[in-house]
């Protein structure tokens, strides 16, 4: 039998489904699927290159070579999802969440781990979508970036980490039916695992670049993939463990503190902006 409500009584309120501010096509999913492979080789061609091969005996010269190439493909996929439908309402958003993003990262200056920015864009990709959300997480990281003085090669490899980082949040399950205690659970896990996997990335960019610094833990051209994997996997423990602990945790406890109220205004200023509904204007009166 299906259950029936009393004639005084009200049906509890089911959860609205969330607007997407940017809408992903054919295209725009198509573009991201590329700079993402594209990504995945500019990261990880350490282990990827065969030894001895002309790309590992150029590895002071692979990252400038793929961070250009990464500018480019990035380029790109803001015009296709420009064209997908980037309204006014979209752009004012996106401008406050990265101004509000880039202002955040200075906090700790990355001291111990405590980087606060990262909770805010979990919590913006799960209302957002993926879409906005790897736009939103890509131009943070290039403003703050502008804010702090930390232009240079990184900065691609650092603009595609934390787009994905924001993406992967807005491609959690259950965004229109999950709320409460088991939607913040998934959201502070899913932030406490993707912290350590944007440290491991960066790890990956800048592992080749350190030559004869660290023999014993740095990329050697001539080593096989499993002693490389093990060097990487030293120089990881070695030299960052302690950061991606701190913005692991650091996120985790902004995320359950701060979460509730984050999202019911993010989602409140989604419902109002109506970001599906073209903006029209009246024409004048005589």
């Amino acid at each position: 039998m299906s259950p029936r409500t009393n004639p005084g009584t009200t049906a509890p309120a089911r959860p609205q489904p969330q607007a997407r501010a940017i809408r992903l096509g054919p295209r725009s999913a198509a573009a991201l699927v590329l700079v993402g492979a594209v990504g995945v080789v500019a990261f990880g061609w350490p282990f990827l290159a065969p030894p001895g091969s002309g790309l590992s005996a150029h590895a002071q010269d692979a990252p400038w070579l793929f961070a250009g190439l990464l500018v480019l493909l990035m380029a790109v996929v803001a015009a296709t999802i420009s064209e997908s439908g980037l309204g006014p309402k979209a752009v004012a958003m996106l401008g406050v969440l990265a101004a509000t993003g880039a202002a955040l990262r200075p906090i700790g200056a990355g001291t111990a781990g405590i980087e606060p920015m990262f909770f805010l864009m979990v919590l913006s990709g799960r209302v957002l979508g993926p879409g906005f959300g790897f736009t939103l997480g890509s131009l943070t990281m290039f403003a703050s970036a502008l804010l702090t003085g930390g232009v240079g090669p990184w900065l691609p490899f650092q603009m595609l980490a934390m787009g994905w980082f924001t993406m992967g949040a807005g491609l959690l399950p259950g965004p229109d039916r999950l709320r409460g205690r088991g939607e913040l659970l998934l959201l502070a896990l899913y932030g406490f695992l993707a912290a350590f996997a944007y440290g491991t990335l960066m790890n990956l960019a800048g592992w080749p670049f350190m030559g004869a610094l660290a023999s014993g833990i740095a990329f050697d051209p001539h080593a096989a993939v499993p002693a490389n994997l093990a060097r990487f996997v030293t120089y990881c423990l070695a030299t960052s463990l302690g950061w991606d602990l701190g913005r692991a945790v650091c996120t985790v406890v902004l995320t359950v503190a701060l979460g509730p109220a984050l999202l019911r205004a993010l989602r409140r200023a989604t419902r109002r902006a109506v970001f599906e509904t073209a903006v029209t204007f009246d024409p004048p009166t005589r």
